[in-house]
Parts: structure tokens; sequence; C-alpha cells
């Protein structure tokens, strides 16, 4: 697995368990589900993003090439 790939993967699961909680726990987790999108936002504009550092400290690769 590529830290691309692990990414999505956090990324992704992040959301839903969010959304998960919204639903059955309280509304207010709709500001994680909001924090996660900043921070996509964020690393898409400064090209730094902290998990993929912590990623390839945990020795994932960058990419399959």
């Amino acid at each position: 697995m590529t830290v691309n790939e692990a990414l999505r993967l956090i990324a992704g699961t992040m959301i839903l368990v969010s959304l998960v909680l919204t639903q059955f726990h309280s509304p207010n987790w709709m500001w994680f589900t909001a924090f996660i999108g900043v921070n996509l936002l964020q690393s898409s504009m400064t090209k730094w993003c902290l998990m993929m550092t912590i990623l390839k400290k945990l020795g994932l690769k960058e990419s399959n090439v």
C-alpha cells in the first residue's frame, strides 16, 4: 500500500465514521467532517499533509513506480 492509497483510506473511513456518529450520536460530529474537508483543501494548496508525513515515517512507499 502506498502513502496516497493509505491517505485516501484513512480520510474516507474518518468521513464515514463521523457521518455515522452524526446520525446516531450527536449532530456536532459534522464539525469533524468539516475539519477533514478543511484539511484536504489545505493540503491541496500547500502540498503538505501531516498524515502523509506520518505514513512515510511508518514506512509506506511514495508510489508503485
